[in-house]
């Protein structure tokens, strides 16, 4: 018989392996007190996977050398909520300061790496940012590179569809330039403008394996993950995100987080904003 009860049949030597499991693989602290959250979001995984009890499915996970199935387990468990022009004034200064200190630096293009991405809000009001803010021959050489943890994310990242109800404090004007409504079948449903979606390339990864991927960025939006890591993941997140910012890149974090405590070559530039110093 497949289990009934999650709160039940989740015993607390199975989340503490758990909760192991997701901090080795992610950095992700889950606090005591989250028995019920854990048992909640993997029991749907539990049962689509025909498993007897909590334990066999911790086993499995265990044993899962291919990586596949902790992929699943971090999807059903993180958290992703997000929106539009979310902290809008990060947005603001990538457009009033940022864009005009690179211009005034002979920058050719921006590369722009969203780390925390989501379900691609954040990369495309990145992407609606900069079209408004440059000039065509310098959004030519624009990029903005986008990643998450979360494959299911990913998956409505790359689409760029989302319901209305996501979009309607937007301006108007900003969902006239930007934004086409469906129509017929797609109704209650907007997607994100073409030449946005040009501009953002997705991909998956964990920012605990990162070492070195092989280009840097004038601007790094790293913003909401950082809450759910302790002070030694923190350490390593804003070293590897320092390390691929280009000599006078900014790094953008959420307003609920600080580096206080963190060592870093970063200079405040304003709140939750910080620029890399040049050796």
């Amino acid at each position: 018989m497949l289990l009934d009860s999650p709160a039940e049949a989740l015993s607390d030597r199975d989340l503490r392996t758990l909760v192991r499991l997701i901090y080795d693989r992610a950095g992700i602290t889950l606090h005591d007190g989250k028995k019920a959250l854990v048992s909640a979001r993997l029991q749907k995984r539990v049962r689509a996977g025909g498993f007897r009890s909590f334990a066999d499915y911790v086993k499995f996970v265990e044993a899962d050398t291919a990586g596949d199935e902790i992929v699943a387990l971090l999807d059903a468990i993180t958290t992703n909520h997000t929106s539009f022009f979310r902290e809008e004034q990060h947005f603001q200064y990538l457009a009033e300061t940022v864009i005009p200190t690179l211009r005034a630096a002979g920058w050719p293009g921006l590369k722009v790496w969203s780390a925390a991405c989501s379900s691609g809000e954040e990369p495309y009001t990145l992407g609606m940012t900069v079209a408004d803010a440059l000039r065509p021959e310098e959004l030519a050489h624009t990029r903005i590179f986008a990643s998450d943890l979360s494959t299911k994310v990913l998956r409505t990242a790359r689409e760029g569809v989302y319901r209305m109800e996501r979009v309607e404090g937007l301006p108007r004007e900003v969902l006239r330039k930007h934004f086409e409504k469906g129509l017929g079948e797609q109704a209650g449903l907007c997607r994100v403008g073409p030449k946005v979606r040009s501009l953002v390339e997705f991909d998956r990864l964990n920012l605990l394996e990162i070492a070195d991927l092989g280009r840097r960025f004038d601007v790094i939006f790293c913003r909401n993950v950082m809450i759910y890591f302790d002070r030694a993941v923190q350490q390593r997140v804003v070293s590897m995100l320092e390390r691929h910012l280009t000599p006078d890149g900014w790094l953008f974090i959420s307003h609920s987080e600080s580096l206080n405590g963190i060592d870093h070559g970063l200079q405040w530039c304003g709140p939750a904003i910080y620029r890399r110093r040049r050796a």
